[in-house]
Order: structure tokens, then sequence, then C-alpha cells
């Protein structure tokens, strides 16, 4: 018998034109899928069954769903899966009701066009493109619902990560000389720890240590564990937080019900006391990038900024790393001492020779 089980689903394998075929009997009953399996040994040997590709039984909303609910909703964190939807929402629009086998380059090209010109960003589009790709991949190595990626033949859009906003001193000043206390110490906080606006959010007292001035980051991108120091200013917020910490919550920060602030709420907040500062284009975020710039603008390698920005690789952390021309002198002051070396070395062997003639 050519069956076998994979999952919770019964497959069939069977020999047709010297090929050996595999295909799902699309239940998880094995009398019912013997029952599909001598079908087609009976429809093989009558001349009547022909080999059909993979996926031309499987629509993109099938793909799309099954991505949704195998692999975002089990891999990812509860944010990574709600983009993961609303991204698969933009797909299921566009060709959900595809077949797998038949759905080429061309019309996925032509789809990456027009939503750039709806204006959305490059790296949104992109995002859609891997999302989609990611789910063929998976339909290929691990479904066997599909034997090619369409999504792998279509170029991706440009995008521009150099990340140029950051704030000067000045004006994080007048940012916090306007904003409400609850507001200065988060903008202060972030500034001075670089934590992602969620983490910095969720963020509970049993995850800091004020004895030994750290703090753990237990949930972030690449799912590991992070003991980061604290400086000065940030350690102080944290003290301050300490003398009205609720008793109806563990949270650092928290709003007046004590539960955690709204993402939506405080970023509005924040871009209100942006705005009345008359601070231009400063987003949440930006507060991250002003630490790590801050960083290497001080002379940080940046070997410490990306174990403190938490990056998987370098890379990512140079994309924070903006200098400005000040921080960049004394590299191009090494040479004057080079100089004035080599001038001096030159001086003295020229008395010495002098000296003996």
């Amino acid at each position: 018998m050519g069956l076998y089980k994979r999952g919770q689903t019964w497959w069939m394998r069977f020999s047709y034109k010297g090929k050996q075929i595999r295909r799902p009997t699309e239940t998880n009953d094995k009398k019912l899928a013997e029952k599909i399996h001598h079908k087609v040994m009976t429809q093989i040997a009558e001349g009547k069954w022909f080999e059909k590709p993979l996926g031309a039984d499987k629509t993109v909303r099938e793909l799309l769903a099954r991505y949704l609910s195998d692999h975002s909703a089990r891999n990812k964190a509860p944010k990574g899966y709600l983009r993961d939807q609303s991204l698969a929402k933009h797909l299921n629009a566009a060709f959900g009701d595809c077949i797998l086998s038949e759905l080429s380059a061309r019309p996925i090209a032509e789809y990456k066009v027009r939503r750039r010109n709806e204006g959305l960003a490059a790296n949104t589009v992109n995002n859609e493109l891997r999302l989609l790709s990611h789910a063929y991949n998976l339909a290929i190595r691990e479904w066997e619902w599909a034997d090619s990626n369409p999504v792998s033949r279509v170029s991706k859009e440009k995008v521009n990560n150099q990340a140029e906003r950051w704030l000067t001193h000045e004006e994080e000043q007048s940012i916090l000389a306007l904003s409400p206390l609850w507001l200065r110490e988060i903008v202060i906080f972030a500034i001075n720890t670089g934590l992602r606006q969620d983490e910095l959010i969720k963020l509970s007292w049993d995850r800091v240590d004020l004895f030994r001035r750290t703090l753990t980051i237990l949930e972030q991108k690449n799912k590991g564990k992070d003991t980061l120091p604290l400086n000065a200013r940030a350690l102080d917020v944290l003290k301050a937080r300490h003398k009205v910490r609720s008793i109806k919550s563990n949270l650092v920060f928290f709003n007046k019900e004590s539960e955690p602030h709204d993402a939506s709420n405080l970023r509005r907040s924040f871009y209100l006391y942006v705005e009345k500062a008359k601070v231009n284009k400063c987003r949440f975020h930006d507060l991250r990038h002003t630490f790590a710039t801050r960083l290497v603008q001080a002379g940080v390698d940046l070997y410490k900024v990306q174990k403190l920005m938490r990056h998987k690789s370098p890379i990512m952390t140079q994309r924070y790393a903006h200098h400005y021309p000040e921080s960049l002198r004394d590299g191009v002051e090494t040479l004057d001492r080079i100089s004035t070396f080599l001038a001096q070395s030159n001086k003295k062997e020229a008395t010495a020779n002098a000296v003996t003639s």
C-alpha cells in the first residue's frame, strides 16, 4: 500500500510513467485515504488519470490562510502576526482566487508597481512580496502544494535604509520642556536605553535591577534575552518611577488606570509635543535612532553599539551610525600627528648629522 502519513494527513505514493508521484489525499481518515488511493490506481490502469501540477487545486487564499495558521501564529510575536494578517489581506484582494500553479511573475510585478503608485512605501511593498514568497517556499519545502515560487523572479523595490533622523540635544530639551511629566520620563528613558516602543510599554519591575543598574529584555525581535546596563539619566527615571509604583500593576510606565500605555495614544501624545516644540519630522522610533547615533558620535565602537541595540549583525547597526564632521575630526588629525612626528624625526636626524660632520 502506497500510503503514508504526514502530520494528520494521509499521502499517496505511486509510480506514473516512470516517475514517483506523491499526492495528499486531503483526509486524516485511513479508510477513506485507501479508497482514494485505490481510485487513482484504477484510473492509472485505465489510462484515465492525468498528472496535475502541484498547486493545481489550491488557491493563494488557501496558501495564505495556512501560512497564517501554521507558521505566523505559531512562530511570530502577536504584533508580527497582526502585521502578517494585514499584509495577507492586501495579497488576497489581488491574488486570492488565483490557482497556485497558475500564478506567474508578471501579475506579481504589476501588483508591485500598482502598490507603489498608490503611495505605499517601498519597504511595505517588499514586506507583502516577502510574505507571499515565504508562503510559496513553505508550500514547496514542507506542504508540497507547489513546485516553484513565482515571487522569486520579481525584483524587490529599492529601499533607503539609512535612518537619517535623530534628535539634537537642543531639540530634545525643547520637547522635554513642553511635555508633561509622564511623557518626559518616557522620552528620557527611551533616548538613554534605545528601547523599542513595545519593549518600553511592557517593561515591568521584575526585569529591573536598581542595585546592579541593569534591566533585562525578554520580548524582542530576535527572541533572545539580554541584560543591559543603565546610565545615570535612565536610572534617575526608574528611581522616580519606583516612588510612585502602582499597587495594581507591576509596570514601570502606566496610564491613569494603572494599565499599559496604548501604543497609538503614546505616539499621538509624543507627536503633539514635538509639534508644539516646533521640531521637524520626528517619530517616536527616532528616539532609538538618537540613542545609537549619540553613542557613535561619542566614539563608542560599533560592536558595543550593536550589543546595546541588540542587533543580529553589524550591518543593521550601521543604519543608525550617523557621523557629523566633528566626530570624524580625530581621524584626519591623525595625519597631522604623523606629519609632525616625521618632521621632528627628520630635524633630529639632520641635527645629529651636522654634529658628527
